[in-house]
This record gives structure tokens, C-alpha cells and sequence, in this order.
């Protein structure tokens, strides 16, 4: 089997509501999505999605995949699909870096490795799990009121696990951790995210005076080397996200004791191949995960499923999904959706789900 054809697309997917990043530095309302269709001489079709969560979160754009994907593809077409450490290393010498670039085409490869084994991704990959995994919410609010009304309408359509971002105003955060923790039902999964966006001293503040409520923070700081300096000054448990990138950072995080939680966001570290390693470092070392998409449609929340059934039910907690943020939908209700706040993984051989192409547009590059 051979990849023939590489279609691209980029779509616009609308937020339902404004979103504002921890403590309001950063406002997003649309997500650029790319989407990519691998065709094969065997008559297999995969689909991939790279959606980073706007232009200035991290280091991870729109156009940046697509630039990425016009450097990848003379080194990727050729390939067999099924082979995705092959198809990955060729990947890795023709673009070094850029993972967000490559997550797409490696989502695609599994998708149609799938289908020509005629099992779901996450059983091909070993693992497999039917436990219903809760989804959680994204609770970009900046006050006390406006916490209760997000969670609210998150509870109303079943959620049981809730990002707060948090961040930036440590009196305020304070009261918002005090007051979502006083109103938590039970049963309820919450993680306190603030997105890098405190200071050393602004993270032991916070920790410090929210250490009897045993609340999960997650990415207290800019970087491993801050969480380092804090690491033995509060006894709060950690969840690292934006600085888990590499299988570098994640070897550091676990010898290091620097986190007991890894958010393994599956376009960020580049795909299915790379998520795997850190979860079997994760677990190698008793560290739990939650597994994310970075942003996007039911294709990226269904990739994020299928990783999160490879991991042991106790070991993880949640996955995030986009889809309900969203005002469009790009596969007419099909794939993985919200029952009572969980995500049930897909039978369907290969990734499970396909968009409408139709909904999609014109295509912004085609390579053959």
C-alpha cells in the first residue's frame, strides 16, 4: 500500500461563546483548522486534523500546518500509511520540530492502518478500553459569576469533569478556587488550569492558601525549570501540559518528580506515535493523565479518545473535547458526542468518524 494523494483543507470553526484564556490575557472566537485527506493505491482513505487552539498560545498555528505539510509531503508520498514510524521519521528529517505540523498526517496514517486491520485505532494500538470516558469542560471565565454560569451550562449537558483556567489575578483566583470547590457536586472531576500564567511567587501563593482543598493545578508556570523551583515548596498535585512537548520533557517531568498528572494534547506533541511513548513513560512512573485535543472538531476529540482507551481506566481521568464549543459541525453529527458527559470510543475500523467534504470547501493544496 502507497499514499497517492494528499488533500488539504483549511477551515474556520466559530466558538460558541468567547473564550478567554487564563485571567483574561487572550481572547479567541475562531479556531483555523486543517484538514487532511490521505489517499491510497489500495483504495483506503484516512483523515487527519490539526487544530492548534488559536495563533498565540503556543508555538502552533494554522498556517503553520499547512506550510509544514507542503515541506512534508514530497518525503511522505510513496510511503506505506501503515508503517507510521516510517512514515513519522520521514517526517522528522524532512521538517525537524514542528510537531503540531505533522500530528494530521500521522491522525491520517493510523485512521487508514485501522481500517485495512478492520479495527478501531485504539485497538491496533494495543489497547482498547469501552469504559466511557468523561469529557471535560473548558471554563475560560474571569470571575466568580461567570464561572458558575459556564460550569452551569457544562452540568446541564451532563459534564462531570471541568477545566477552570484560573491565572493572573491571585486574589481573584483565590476566590474562584474557594468558590467552584464550595459548589463542587460530588463525583465531579475538577483540574485549576492557568496556562503558565503565574509567576514563581504568585504559584505558591495560590497553592499554598488553597493546600487544605487538595486541588489539581495544572501548568502553575512558564516552564519545567519554574515548576522545578517551586516543586518542594507546596504539596498540591501537578498536571503539565504546555511544557510537555517532547518525550524529552517527559522523561525530565517523571525523573525529576516534577508532575503526577501529564495532559498529553495530542497536536502539540505530533500525533498518535509520539502520545504513545509518554504514556507508557507516564505510566511507568505512576503518573495519571488527561487526554486532550489542542482544539477542533469531532475528528481531533475522537484521535484524543482512542489514546485515552490505550491507558488504564484508573489512570485516566478525563479527555477534553472541543466539539461543544463549537457552531458548525463538519461531520453531520457523526463520531463520538456527548452521552451524559462522556465519550463513547468508536467500533468503526480506523479512527471512527469522516467530515463531510462538502462542508469543507475547496481544497487549499492537493500533492501527488
Amino acid at each position: 500500500m502507497k499514499i497517492t494523494r494528499i488533500t488539504v483543507y483549511h477551515v474556520d470553526l466559530p466558538l460558541e461563546h468567547p473564550y478567554w484564556l487564563s485571567g483574561g490575557r487572550l481572547k479567541f472566537e475562531v479556531l483555523d483548522a486543517t484538514l487532511v485527506k490521505i489517499e491510497t493505491d489500495a483504495g483506503i482513505t484516512g483523515w487527519g486534523e490539526g487544530t492548534p487552539w488559536g495563533h498565540t498560545y503556543v508555538p502552533a498555528h494554522g498556517p503553520g500546518i499547512r506550510a509544514g505539510i507542503e515541506t512534508m509531503a514530497p518525503f511522505v508520498l510513496g510511503l506505506d500509511p501503515r508503517h507510521v514510524l516510517d512514515v513519522e521519521r520521514a517526517m522528522d528529517l524532512a521538517l525537524p520540530g514542528h510537531l503540531y505540523a505533522k500530528s494530521p498526517i500521522d491522525m491520517a496514517c493510523w485512521d487508514i492502518a485501522g481500517q485495512a486491520a478492520d479495527l478501531p485505532i485504539a485497538d491496533l494500538m494495543g489497547g482498547g478500553s469501552r469504559t466511557p470516558r468523561p469529557i471535560a469542560s473548558s471554563v475560560g471565565a474571569k470571575d466568580i459569576e461567570e464561572t458558575r454560569a459556564v460550569i452551569d451550562r457544562y452540568r446541564a449537558r451532563g459534564y462531570v469533569a471541568h477545566s477552570v483556567k484560573i491565572g493572573g489575578d491571585t486574589t481573584r483566583d483565590i476566590a474562584r478556587i474557594r468558590d467552584v470547590e464550595n459548589l463542587r457536586h460530588d463525583g465531579e472531576i475538577v483540574l485549576y488550569d492557568v496556562n503558565r500564567g503565574w509567576t514563581r511567587q504568585q504559584a505558591l501563593r495560590v497553592m499554598s492558601a488553597c493546600e487544605d482543598l487538595k486541588v489539581m493545578f495544572e501548568q502553575p508556570c512558564e516552564s519545567l525549570d519554574d515548576i522545578a523551583a517551586i516543586a518542594g515548596k507546596h504539596a498540591s498535585p501537578v498536571s503539565v501540559d504546555e511544557s510537555l512537548v517532547t518525550l524529552q520533557d517527559a522523561t525530565r517531568i517523571a525523573r525529576d518528580g516534577l508532575a503526577e498528572i501529564f495532559g498529553i494534547k495530542l497536536n502539540r506533541v505530533g500525533g498518535l506515535t509520539k502520545a504513545a511513548r509518554m504514556r507508557d513513560v507516564a505510566l511507568a512512573h505512576g503518573i495519571d493523565m488527561f487526554v486532550m485535543a489542542t482544539g477542533g472538531s469531532v475528528l481531533a476529540d475522537t484521535e484524543a479518545l482512542h489514546l485515552a482507551a490505550t491507558i488504564p481506566d484508573a489512570n485516566c481521568h478525563a479527555v477534553w473535547a472541543c466539539q461543544d464549543m463549537l457552531t458548525v459541525d463538519i461531520a453531520g453529527g457523526r463520531g463520538p458526542r456527548n452521552i451524559d458527559g462522556h465519550l463513547h470510543l468508536p467500533e468503526t475500523p480506523g479512527l471512527g468518524v469522516q467530515p463531510d467534504e462538502d462542508r469543507l470547501g475547496d481544497p487549499a493544496a492537493v500533492y501527488t
